[in-house]
């Protein structure tokens, strides 16, 4: 049976990266420049944060949530 975990994905405008983290594994907090290389990085970090928490990833399903906060001037 496949584990789905969810991660909440947001765009910071001034540091200009993606963050990815999870309510899901707590602990899993990812950084990268673009929306592919977020999805790799969480691809790459998520089976050892794992690993660490003696919990299995054999089967896990992603699915990623994305936000962006925009300030509208005058709208």
């Amino acid at each position: 049976m496949s584990r789905d975990i969810e991660i909440q994905a947001r765009w910071d405008g001034e540091a200009k990266v993606w963050i990815a983290t999870s309510r899901d594994v707590p602990g899993l907090v990812v950084e990268a420049d673009t929306w592919s290389s977020m999805i790799e990085e969480v691809r790459l970090i998520l089976p050892e944060l794992l690993d660490v928490r003696g919990e299995r990833h054999d089967d896990l399903s992603l699915t990623f949530k994305a936000e962006e906060h925009l300030d509208v001037a005058g709208a």
